[in-house]
């Protein structure tokens, strides 16, 4: 059975690698210039202790000899990452992490190449999207409202607490609606301001990755459950009903973080009877394969998610095998 990651002492690789000056020059340079976390940083750090300890010749004297390091080497890491049964996914991300830290080598006069950069990447399939079926959706997006009215039956003669309720359940309905209509990320739906609507048209702009903008679609029923919020909103005094600035606040009038939405989600969940797993994220997901299983053209759905690649939409047109089978059955002369 292969030795799992965490369980590699890489405490003398650690200490060795600790004084190495270009790694500290390298983590230097992911602090400064790429501002990167400190986590990301110890990431790097630790992927490079693990070639060490995997590639110990290359260890003289208590000095780590970066000229020595070849090809083979490279391709030998690789190869013993496998073969400790790590994840495509770790092994691709180790391998990156040494790609970048002889790009550093290389410009600072290091070294003359970068070994890892003629080592591919391990290929693999996609993981499929988890995605809700369109019942459970419903069961989801019923769900605020289902959990706060029994929070309000137990507040007896409780007016202030009775009218929070409300506007809980209104609030976090709306938000639900709003994710699933335009297949928004969590970070997207929380970052909306009331100017970005537009209730003539029925349609939202939204600032994705990188900042870049794009025009979603309002359904009728989240423009119906953003209205309602809109309401309780300006009776529990929050904000006016038309006030511009954040659009989801909490109960203290600030915006709604994407941590907020991710700690009450799970009562929901329960609530609808889903499992405890599940993601709002899942919403996202879910509004790309129910788009594109009803006939909506992929290049349309790539646009509405705001999706730079063709090819990461594509991963929604997975069908399950009793629609495929409808279809076959439907289509097929001799079927």
């Amino acid at each position: 059975m292969p030795q799992a990651h965490n369980d590699i002492d890489l405490s003398a690789e650690r200490e060795l690698l600790g004084k190495d000056e270009q790694m500290q020059g390298f983590r230097q340079f992911l602090k400064l210039e790429k501002i990167y976390s400190a986590h990301t940083e110890k990431n790097y750090f630790m992927d490079v202790a693990h070639f060490l300890h995997l590639t110990p010749h290359i260890i003289a004297d208590g000095t780590c000899r970066w000229q020595s390091v070849a090809v083979r080497h490279a391709k030998h890491f690789a190869m013993e990452l496998t073969s400790q049964g790590l994840s495509r996914a770790t092994v691709n991300r180790k391998m990156s992490s040494m790609r970048s830290f002889f790009r550093f080598l290389m410009r600072e006069g290091i070294v003359e190449g970068n070994p890892f950069s003629q080592v591919k990447s391990a290929r693999g399939g996609r993981r499929l999207p988890v995605f809700l079926d369109v019942k459970q959706v419903e069961r989801l997006l019923n769900a605020p409202k289902t959990y706060w009215s029994k929070q309000q039956a137990n507040l007896q003669g409780e007016t202030d607490g009775r009218r929070e309720c409300e506007f809980l359940a209104a609030r976090d309905t709306a938000i639900l609606e709003i994710i699933y209509s335009a297949g928004l990320r969590i970070s997207e739906a929380v970052g909306l301001n009331f100017e970005d609507i537009d209730f003539m048209s029925n349609n939202f702009r939204v600032r994705g990755k990188g900042s870049k903008e794009r025009i979603c679609i309002m359904g009728s029923y989240a423009d119906k459950a953003l209205r309602e919020y809109l309401r309780q909103r300006e009776i529990i005094g929050l904000a006016k009903r038309r006030e511009h600035g954040a659009l989801f606040l909490n109960q203290k009038g600030q915006r709604l973080t994407s941590r907020s939405v991710e700690r009450w989600f799970k009562s929901y969940l329960l609530e609808a009877g889903l499992p405890i797993d599940c993601t709002p994220h899942k919403l996202r997901h879910s509004f790309a394969t129910h788009m594109l299983a009803n006939g909506a053209d992929l290049r349309m759905v790539q646009e509405m998610l705001g999706h730079a690649s063709l090819s990461t939409t594509q991963i929604y047109t997975h069908v399950d095998i009793g629609r495929l089978m409808e279809v076959y059955h439907k289509a097929h002369p001799k079927a």
